[in-house]
C-alpha cells in the first residue's frame, strides 16, 4: 500500500491550526503536508518495518537520555519546516538549546527543522520520494540525515552543502559532530 496524496489547493487552504486539528481528529492516520499544501496520508507499515523503526527510536532515545544535550523524537512528532511543510521523520533529535530558545507549546508541532532526522524506508516507500524528503530536510536546516534502506542494504547520509554519501551494508553509523558519541548499531535495523 502506498501513500495517498490529496491536492487540496486551491479549493481548500488549511491553516497551520486547521492542519493540526485535522491530525488530532484523525489520530489513527499518519498525515504530512507538503510545502505546496498537498496532504499525504501514509499507510501503516508492515511488522518488520515497525520493529526496525522501534529499534532505531529506542537506540536514539537511549543515547539522548545518557547524553542530555537534546531530545529524541519518534515518528508521531510533527515538525513545521521553514518552507511550510509539516513532516514527521521516523526518528529525530533536537538540541535543548534550540528548544529552550523557541519555548514551544508541548502540545503542538515543533516550528523548526530537527538537527538530525532519519527515514527508514519501508517496502511500500518509493526510494525517490524518500530521497526527496531527505533533501527537503537538509534544505530546511537539518544538519545530518540518514536514509536507511533495508531493501538495497544501504544507507544514504545527507549533510548540508555536500553530496549524498552512500554506504553499502554498513554495520554502524556515526552521529558525527551533530550527535557526538552516538553510534547506531544497525543490527536488526538494516538487516
Amino acid at each position: 500500500m502506498t501513500a495517498l496524496i490529496l491536492n487540496l489547493s486551491p479549493t481548500i487552504e488549511l491553516t497551520d491550526e486547521q492542519f493540526f486539528q485535522l491530525c488530532q481528529n484523525n489520530r489513527d492516520l499518519r498525515l504530512e503536508r507538503t510545502a505546496e499544501g498537498k496532504l499525504i496520508i501514509m499507510p501503516p507499515t508492515g511488522w518488520e518495518s515497525g520493529n526496525r523503526n522501534s529499534r532505531l527510536t529506542q537506540r536514539l532515545g537511549n543515547w539522548a537520555d545518557a547524553d542530555g544535550t537534546g531530545l529524541a523524537f519518534d515518528s508521531s512528532t510533527g515538525f513545521k519546516l521553514p518552507n511550510g511543510a509539516n513532516r514527521s521523520p521516523d526518528a529525530s533529535w533536537v538540541s535543548r538549546k534550540r528548544l529552550e530558545a523557541l519555548n514551544p507549546d508541548p502540545d503542538k508541532f515543533l516550528s523548526l527543522a530537527p538537527d538530525f532526522a532519519v527515514e527508514l524506508r519501508s517496502a511500500s516507500d518509493s526510494l525517490k520520494t524518500v530521497q526527496q524528503k531527505m533533501q527537503e530536510y537538509i534544505d530546511n536546516g537539518v544538519r545530518l540525515g540518514w536514509l536507511i534502506d533495508p531493501q538495497n542494504q544501504q544507507v544514504e547520509i545527507y549533510r548540508p552543502g555536500e553530496d549524498v554519501e552512500i554506504l553499502r551494508s554498513p554495520t554502524s553509523l556515526s552521529g558525527e559532530d551533530v550527535l557526538p558519541g552516538f553510534v547506531l548499531n544497525l543490527a536488526q535495523i538494516l538487516s
